[in-house]
């Protein structure tokens, strides 16, 4: 698995599971559970991962929808 991006906002979050899950992409969101036990500090942000081989499609996906990734 790689990072494709971290972000504190659930909401994006949710948007951009959607929008690889659409295009068949599979996904991970770690460090949910960490950033809940830490409150609302915004100290731990979630990691988006993807397999390997759907890291350049995901990051095309994200920057045809005008979003960042990590790099």
């Amino acid at each position: 698995m790689r990072e494709l991006l971290r972000t504190n906002d659930p909401v994006k979050l949710s948007w951009l599971q959607a929008l690889l899950a659409d295009a068949g992409i599979e996904h991970i969101v770690l460090d949910t559970h960490m950033s809940i036990i830490e409150g609302s500090i915004n100290a731990i942000p979630r990691r988006l991962c993807v397999l390997d081989e759907d890291l350049e499609p995901a990051r095309r996906l994200l920057r045809d929808a005008g979003e960042e990734y990590s790099t």
